[in-house]
């Protein structure tokens, strides 16, 4: 884990003008963060997706006018004046240039390159004072944005429990000519794109449009309520299932679901589809 980087709270404000951060990169954006993003955009966030997103919905679009590197903007940079909707940015963007990562409860900071590309990218970050990691991730304000990503952790989690009690609890489990397993493995190695065309619109609208008060800000309340809003819709799903093709495809929605938001988050979605493979082996299922 680094001690120190040379970066400063003022980071945000002058690299974005010159904007190492909002060009050429892949941010990520968790339900949560979505609404956060729309709301500071003063639209709905059915629009904000149409607008602002790619793969399904997870991805900031960067589409925008290209930098001096050739790398193109993301679609609420402004030029000369930073992003558009700064005090709203998520995680991704708030650590940048670091990386999180979560094992065994713990989470880490780094980053992976040899260089910080602000140091070359943005001249004026030269100029800022030495200071240590935590004090720049407090500086950042990541808190609430980290307890949202961690909260959709467990909620991917749920999901992939329901898939595998579908799998597990039904004669499904016996019948190895729906090739249950070997489903969730191409799924752990497709795209969001293709995992998105795969959950349907439907279900997209309970992951990532949900209907939440708008007043709703808090991360922890607007996950807990948003997974029980979905957690409902399964239950009623599988209330409704009366044949092994019906319980074979909703095991397939509800890890193609889970699959989805763990890419959201940054997780490893073909490590975990392998994982969630492995455990039903150990639990009497044939590939």
């Amino acid at each position: 884990m680094f001690t120190s980087v040379s970066l400063s709270d003022s980071l945000p404000l002058t690299c974005a003008r010159s904007g190492s951060c909002c060009h050429g990169n892949r941010v990520r954006l968790n339900p949560w963060e979505l609404r956060q993003l729309a709301t500071a955009s003063g639209i709905s966030v059915y629009d904000f997706l149409k607008r602002y997103t790619t793969d399904g919905g997870i991805f900031l679009r960067f589409k925008g006018k290209a930098n001096q590197a050739g790398r193109k903007a993301c679609n609420l940079y402004v030029e000369n004046l930073g992003c558009s909707v700064h005090p709203a940015r998520p995680l991704a963007c708030r650590l940048f240039p670091l990386g999180r990562v979560i094992q065994n409860g713990e989470a880490t900071y780094m980053h992976l390159g040899k260089t910080f590309p602000c140091l070359s990218e943005c001249a004026e970050v030269l100029e800022l004072p030495q200071m240590t990691v935590e004090s720049y991730l407090s500086g950042q304000e990541t808190t609430l944005f980290e307890r949202a990503q961690d909260a959709y952790l467990e909620v991917l989690q749920n999901l992939a429990d329901v898939a595998l009690t579908l799998l597990l609890d039904t004669e499904l489990v016996e019948r190895i000519e729906f090739q249950v397993l070997l489903s969730w493995e191409q799924l752990g190695k497709a795209t969001p794109t293709v995992l998105a065309d795969k959950i349907g619109e439907e279900w997209l609208q309970h992951l990532l449009k949900p209907n939440l008060p708008n007043d709703l800000i808090d991360p922890d309340t607007f996950v807990q309520v948003h997974s029980e809003q979905i957690m409902q819709a399964a239950q009623i799903l599988c209330d409704q299932l009366s044949t092994v093709q019906e319980i074979y495809e909703a095991s397939i929605l509800m890890m193609t679901m889970a699959l989805f938001l763990a890419h959201a988050v940054g997780a490893d979605a073909a490590g975990l589809s392998e994982w969630w493979v492995q455990i039903a082996k150990e639990n009497g299922a044939e590939a």
